[in-house]
């Protein structure tokens, strides 16, 4: 197997869908709106500058799905995803994708966002899996909760050693915008920065990486080729 892997927020999308979806709830009113929108920042900020502790941030984020039923989350989510995030999936961002499964790559895109979210924005862009942060599930509602390991920094690892199962892809890529994911970057055979932030940028640059843009048109663009 050759696997082509995909961070979601910033690097396929023009923005984060985790910290959209927490401005879509405070716009619907179902949220302390000045109190959430808030918080949403304080952890965004959190996590571009790497010191975001994942469980705070989950119990936060988690907790308004445990609180509305599941056909009234997924109506919001529905037009969340024609209203938010429809205009920020990048054109070069699904030519990249489909450039990977042209050539019989599995595909998949890796996220510390959770499931609830970013599933329907996994189809919009094809994938074969979509590998994210699970909301805890009983007798058909949300409970708040996260099941297993957050798909965040050395969890996207552990992660995706559980769904490979013991498999060791041929060749495997990993793209993506963020620092926090460098764990996973060292680990497969061709990383790539999208758009990076400056750490990342700096660290592509010391190890020779590829730098790609996918804000530049209707094709990937390289910046610096290792």
């Amino acid at each position: 197997m050759t696997l082509a892997l995909f961070d979601l927020d910033n690097t396929l999308l023009a923005g984060d869908s985790d910290h959209l979806w927490g401005d879509y709830l405070v716009a619907l009113g179902v949220v302390d709106g000045a109190r959430y929108r808030a918080e949403n920042q304080r952890f965004y900020d959190a996590y571009r500058d790497g010191s975001l502790d994942i469980f705070e941030f989950l119990a936060f984020a988690l907790k308004p799905l445990s609180e509305h039923p599941r056909e009234q989350l997924e109506a919001w989510r529905a037009h969340f995803v024609a209203q938010s995030i429809l205009p920020i999936v990048l054109p070069a961002a699904r030519a990249l994708v489909e450039a990977h499964r042209a050539q019989g790559h599995r595909t998949a895109i890796i996220t510390a966002t959770n499931r609830f979210v970013t599933e329907p924005i996994a189809q919009l862009f094809g994938v074969d899996a979509l590998i994210a942060t699970e909301p805890e599930e009983r007798a058909g509602r949300y409970t708040g909760r996260v099941a297993g390991t957050p798909c965040y920094r050395e969890g996207k690892i552990a992660r995706l050693d559980d769904w490979l199962a013991g498999v060791r892809p041929a060749e495997s890529w990993f793209y993506s915008d963020s620092h926090n994911d460098l764990p996973l970057l060292g680990q497969v055979a061709h990383p790539v920065a999208v758009d990076p932030d400056p750490l990342l940028r700096e660290q592509a640059l010391q190890r020779g990486w590829p730098i790609l843009s996918l804000r530049q048109g209707a094709q990937p663009v390289a910046l610096s080729q290792a």
